[in-house]
């Protein structure tokens, strides 16, 4: 099991969504960073939708009761195992007693952190995410607190392959020699510019409005949380009077309310919405738009809706490409400690 010692600024228990039940008002939630979740889970044996713990601005300190195969993906808050520093991006094997430091972010917003085996959190409508503002789901409903326990499952074949090929006595924690390729992550998250689609209202809006959405920079509002990002900067103008009845949204659309200022929707979003529709972000994108901390710049490109289509399919095949690899690298033993 694993200890809360000190649970950073928010820290929740989070997989890729509670699905399927939008038509009953019950929100998606799920993880910010789904690439960071999956990724995190194939380096330590789990199925990719397993739950992992989301961390924000401000990490958490937890202390492991027993040996445990992690991972961290995503930000960089500066981790560490004791007082060794801790890599990002690779499985890592700690001992029992050993205490897991999360700083401040010094660069993105979020991190998911994987272990060996999963959390054994049940699960509420076919998901372990956690609904804050509900009170449901993850562990009791809400944000991890100071001394919580949670439990591990057993550990998979895969996990348990990695872990012999780590142990090796006297040390804190070991890694493998090899991590995710620095370019790639690089090309996915080093982005102020999101691709987006025009949206379903875009042509009710100023031909002015059109142009600096497409041309200006916003910066993220501090009024920013899971449910959306406000954006401030040029003021948005609908040359349409009339009220638009509510329909369906979703992560990385783009709303605009009467002060003119967007609005990105994000994985706590309502399940309708009556504001009109600028734009929607290519899902390809939920990775760097997820990093975004408030105060930082942003801005938009355009893409068609074909264009996002094939960015997707080829992210797919690269995180095809990367389980294959981290697969193989375990099942041949290419893991030794560094």
């Amino acid at each position: 099991m694993i200890r809360i010692i000190e649970p950073g600024l928010l820290s929740t228990i989070q997989d890729e969504g509670r699905h399927g039940f939008q038509q009953y008002g019950i929100i998606t939630n799920g993880v910010m960073d789904p690439f960071a979740l999956r990724v995190a889970n194939y380096l330590v044996g789990n199925e990719e939708k397993e739950a992992g713990i989301e961390v924000t601005l401000t990490g958490p300190t937890i202390q492991f009761e027993e040996q445990m195969l992690i991972a961290v993906c995503g930000a960089d808050f500066s981790a560490q195992i004791d007082d060794e520093p801790m890599p990002l991006w690779r499985p890592v094997l700690v001992q029992k007693g050993s205490i897991l430091h999360m700083k401040f972010s010094k660069k993105g917003c979020r991190a998911v952190i994987a272990i060996g085996g999963g959390l054994e959190i049940p699960a509420v409508m076919n998901s372990q995410s956690t609904y804050v503002r509900a009170g449901i789901g993850g562990f009791k409903g809400r944000a991890l607190e100071k001394e919580d326990v949670l439990n591990v499952r057993t550990p998979s074949r895969q996990t348990q392959q990695t872990i012999k090929s780590l142990t090796k006595k006297g040390k804190t924690y070991w890694t493998s020699a090899w991590s995710i390729s620095a370019i790639y992550l690089h090309n996915l998250y080093e982005r102020d510019t999101v691709r987006v689609m025009e949206g379903r209202q875009y042509n009710e809006f100023s031909e002015e409005s059109k142009k600096e959405f497409w041309e200006e920079s916003f910066k993220l509002s501090p009024q920013s949380d899971r449910m959306g990002y406000r954006l401030n900067g040029p003021v948005l103008e609908r040359t349409v009077s009339e009220e638009l009845l509510s329909e369906a949204v979703s992560f990385g659309t783009i709303q605009v309310p009467s002060d003119g200022e967007p609005i990105i929707l994000l994985a706590d979003r309502q399940t309708i919405g009556g504001y009109p529709k600028i734009g929607q972000a290519a899902s390809v994108d939920f990775p760097a738009l997820a990093q975004k901390k408030p105060g930082e710049p942003l801005r938009f490109t355009k893409i068609s809706h074909s264009e996002a289509q094939r960015s997707l399919i080829e992210r797919e095949r690269d995180i095809r490409e990367l389980k294959r690899g981290i697969e193989f690298k375990v099942r041949m033993g290419i893991n030794g400690p560094v």
